[in-house]
Formats: structure tokens, sequence, C-alpha cells
């Protein structure tokens, strides 16, 4: 198998795509189920396409670029699982094939081949939900346009001022995409003054390429009359109300830890084994600096799951493929190859069915659809299972934002907008999973006229 893809034919893509379909199947076969952000993201689409404004009508901290995304796909195909698994594939090949060609236009290694696409591929499936269509493996899609940028500066003799305001454009983007791709932006600078050499007005250049995005997405809510709360949902609620624990740190590290041993390995290998040019040290240095800053990204993530790492991916391709392409003794590559591609999806299996199909993580996986007594319903609390049957009938989303909003009680301003999104909607049933609406209807009787109590943390509209 090795040696089909040292080969340097474009028609590799298709080996590329076969072997992803292969290594796809046992995930599919598992049958897992869909994923409390995956509901998230197909809620945000759907709301979108009902007319209502992001941020404004809908509490969330996703990325606006994101959100559009998955108004697309709602507005063209509706609520689709398959839609969201069929973009997610062909996002992930474009990568691989970007990736690949990135390393053979700029000669990062020696020999040109397919070598880098194929352990590209084999490490998007170390784990499941790496396959989805999230915003972290939108927004890593122009990040890797703005590394090839940056990788053009290290060939060409004369800076080209295209490359250099397209770096930082594609990093605005890749924030828009997915705000913790914000750390992308001292890395750009960073890599563009000590390795591309950038001069101040280069760096300048660069700056104004990044915030053009950022620039556009302000005058857009500011049209809407939202640049207050793109701002304060987007920018700046989640990193104070933190991230949603979904598995723990010491999971994260179980499935990188096979990637970070091949990749220190292929670092060595290629350190050791062969001499290097200075546009390759150059290049060097930049996925050193790519992989640093990458992990970083991941803890600032409002979500702390496996998907946050698809970043990562683009720096742990570069040094491992320095193993299969430079080590000459046949038996230790064939054992290193072989082991490498068994372990790392074997890995990703394992884990999938120890931790998500016995749903030993942290409200990740959703629980059996429940019978919904309305179509729209509010749920308030982090289990938003009930919203595969029904719709969001409220701004009230992403209930870590909204909590904020409506425990304030000595707002009277902020508690009027409550009541009124409440009386606009009308949610046929509200699940209080915490208690707060019961306390929200202390404060606002009208609200208690309108709802009455079920059963506990349950209420249903007043038929009155």
């Amino acid at each position: 198998m090795l040696s089909f893809f040292k080969i340097n034919d474009p028609f590799r893509i298709l080996g590329i795509a076969l072997l992803f379909l292969a290594l796809s199947l046992p995930y599919l076969l598992m049958g897992i189920p869909l994923l409390t952000p995956e509901l998230s993201w197909m809620l945000v689409g759907e709301r979108l396409s009902s007319g209502h404004f992001l941020y404004v009508d809908i509490v969330d901290d996703i990325g606006p670029f994101s959100a559009y995304v998955y108004w697309l796909i709602d507005f063209l195909v509706g609520r689709s699982w398959w839609a969201y698994k069929l973009m997610a594939a062909c996002v992930i090949l474009f990568q691989i094939y970007y990736v690949n060609r990135l390393f053979i236009a700029y000669k990062s290694f020696d020999n040109t081949s397919y070598i880098p696409a194929l352990v590209m591929l084999i490490l998007f499936h170390f784990s499941f939900d790496l396959l989805t269509l999230s915003p972290a493996l939108m927004g890593t899609t122009f990040i890797i346009l703005a590394l090839g940028q940056l990788f053009s500066q290290t060939l060409l003799n004369e800076q080209n001022t295209e490359s250099i305001l397209l770096v930082g454009l594609f990093g605005g983007i890749a924030a828009c995409f997915h705000f913790p791709l914000v750390v992308f932006l001292p890395f750009l600078l960073v890599a563009g003054i000590t390795v591309s050499g950038f001069s101040f007005n280069q760096l300048v250049l660069s700056l104004v390429g990044y915030l053009q995005p950022f620039v556009l997405c302000c005058i857009y809510f500011f049209w809407i009359g939202g640049l207050r709360e793109f701002i304060t949902e987007f920018i700046l609620a989640t990193r104070i109300t933190g991230s949603y624990p979904h598995v723990t740190y010491i999971d994260l590290l179980a499935l990188l830890v096979a990637p970070l041993l091949f990749s220190v390995i292929g670092y060595f290998v290629g350190t050791v084994t062969t001499s290097i040019t200075v546009n390759q040290q150059k290049q060097k240095q930049l996925m050193l600096l790519f992989s640093i800053f990458a992990v970083f990204s991941v803890f600032i993530a409002n979500r702390r799951t496996p998907y946050q790492m698809v970043i990562i991916l683009p720096g742990l391709t570069y040094f491992i493929s320095q193993i299969f392409i430079y080590l000459t003794n046949k038996k230790q590559l064939s054992l290193l190859f072989y082991t490498f591609l068994v372990l790392i999806p074997s890995a990703g299996y394992t884990w999938t069915v120890y931790k998500i199909q016995s749903k030993k993580t942290w409200n990740y996986v959703l629980n059996a659809p429940i019978h919904s007594n309305g179509k729209g319903i509010v749920v308030l609390g982090d289990e938003i299972s009930a919203y595969q049957n029904a719709e969001l009938a409220s701004p009230y989303l992403n209930f870590r934002l909204s909590k904020r909003m409506l425990t304030d009680f000595k707002d009277h301003e902020k508690m009027v907008e409550v009541y009124l999104d409440f009386l606009e909607e009308k949610p046929s049933v509200i699940y209080d999973q915490e208690g707060l609406f019961e306390n929200l209807v202390k404060h606002i009787p009208a609200l208690g006229e309108l709802y009455q109590k079920e059963s506990a943390g349950v209420y249903i509209l007043s038929t009155k």
C-alpha cells in the first residue's frame, strides 16, 4: 500500500477517497447517535431559515460564517444528518488534497508523493467526530489556506503582496468560522516576521486583511441591530462562562498520544537521516510554530471535544510523513507503517465503543428522542434531546449564555425582553431542568398566567 502512494500521480487521490470510505465505514456501522453539538448546529440553521437573526434571535456563540453554512444546508435539505456527513467528507478530502499539493508544490520533502495525503487521511480517523461538519473543521480549511500563502513566502525571493494580504484574510475568515482559531493571529504575525521576514508595511497589510472579515461582520450586525450581541455572544461570553466538558482531558490525551508519538519519531527521522535546504528549514520552522499554536486553540474552545483537535492534523501530517519518506530500512518502514495504519483508527474505534456507545461522556451523545406535546418547545438546560422531534421556539438555545440573561432579575428592561420573547413565540412546552423558569415566573407573574406546571420541570402553554 505504501509503495502505491509513493508515486506522484494525481489519480492517487481516488485511492485516498476509497480508503476514506473504508476507514469511515466502521463508524457508520456503529450507529453513533446524534451529538449534542450537531443538533445545536441544526437548530441554528433551522432558526435562521425561519427568518430569525443570529445572536439577536438565537443566543449562541457559534461563528457567524459557520451559522450561515448551516442555514444554507437547512434551506436546501432541511435537518439532514447525511447532508452534514457528506459535506464534511468533501471538506476533509479537500484539506487532504490541498495539504499534499502544498508539500509537493513547495518541495517540502525531497521526494514528491501522496504519502502526506495518506497520513492525514488516517489521522482523520483517530476520533469519529473529526468526520462531522464542525465549525472547527470549516475554520481549519482557511487556516490551511493561510498556511499555503506562508509557504509561498519561503520559496519566492521577492515578497508577494497578494500572498501577504491573503495570509491575513484567510486567518480572519477562519476565526469567523470558529473563534478559538483567533490564536493563529499571533502565529501569522510571529511566522511572518521570524520565518518569512515581513517588513512593517507587510505586517500592517496582513493585519488589514485579517480584520476585514470581522469588520464586515460588525457592519452587518450593526445594520440588523445586533452588534452588541455579536460582541458579547461570539467574542466575549463563552470565554467567561467556560466550556462544555463533554469529554475529559484524559480522553483527549488518550486519543492523541499515538499520533504525537509518531510525530516525534518523524521529527527525529527527518532531522537525522537527511539534510534539508534553506526553504525546507523555513517550512519546518513554520510547522513547528503551527503545531504549538494549534494546541492552544483546543484549550480555549467552547466545547471540550475531540473534533476541536482537527486543527492539529496538518502539523502532525508534516512530521509523521517524514518517517515514510526518509526511512530506508524496509523492515522498520513496514513495521512502522502498518502499526500506524492499524493503531490510529483502531484507537478511535475502541474509544468510540467504550466512551460513546456506553455514554461515558458528559452530555455528548443525545438520549433517545422524547415525545413532545408541541411543535415549538424550549429547553432550559444542557440536555437538549427534546429538540430532536421539535423546533426551538425562543432565542435561548445555548443555555449557559441564556442563563446569564434569564437570571438578571435586577435588570427590569431585560426581564421585559424575556417576557416578550416568550409572549411572541409561545412555546408549547418548556423543559425546566434547573428550576430556572420557576424562579422566572416569580419575578414575571405574567409568565405564570401563560404557563401551567404539568410535572416536575415541565410547563405547558395554558389553554385558558
